[in-house]
């Protein structure tokens, strides 16, 4: 677990319409639904799980709802309702995690696409990983053909340093401490 001083892992911490905070066994449901849809899968995997792996997966991810570098659970505020989950999590190299680096994530439920939370959640998590969690840069990879994720990224600051080839094409990003918009 990543330590920094003043800074609790199971603090709930809000957006102006989103709560992020540790997942819960009673988002499994939300969770299992959004994992089984073929929409939401598509770049994330290509696939849907089956009920069976999408279970799995949760309950392994349990392990890591209480570090600070984490995916969290994505709550609306205004109903409560579970929309998904963000955050930032270890970013490994060929030698294990990169100090003072992370990776970004945001991953919603179709239903609440093309709303801002994404970008949302993106601004957030950038501005906590550089402000309160002293990072220097941040990364992630998204499959080349996902505009949306694509245009999230670019309107964080984010810029493309790699593209990887294979049977699907990624693209690598990176945020540097002290570029983009958010600084």
């Amino acid at each position: 677990m990543v330590v920094t001083p003043g800074v609790s892992p199971t603090e709930v911490l809000e957006s102006k319409r989103l709560v992020f905070r540790p997942q819960q066994m009673s988002d499994l449901e939300s969770f299992c639904a959004m994992e089984q849809d073929v929409e939401v899968r598509r770049y994330v995997g290509g696939a849907p799980r089956t009920r069976e792996d999408a279970e799995k997966r949760f309950k392994a991810g349990k392990n890591h709802w209480e570090d600070l570098l984490g995916l969290r659970a994505v709550i609306l505020k205004s109903d409560g309702v579970y929309i998904g989950r963000a955050g930032l999590y270890p970013h490994f190299g060929p030698q294990g995690p990169v100090a003072g680096e992370a990776s970004i994530s945001y991953y919603l439920a179709r239903e609440y696409w093309g709303q801002g939370f994404a970008t949302e959640a993106g601004a957030f998590f950038v501005k906590r990983g550089f402000g309160v969690l002293g990072l220097s840069r941040i990364v992630t990879t998204i499959d080349a053909r996902h505009e949306a994720s694509r245009r999230v990224l670019e309107k964080l600051g984010f810029q493309l340093y790699e593209t990887e080839a294979g049977s699907r094409v990624f693209q690598k990003y990176e945020l540097l401490h002290g570029h983009g918009p958010l600084v």
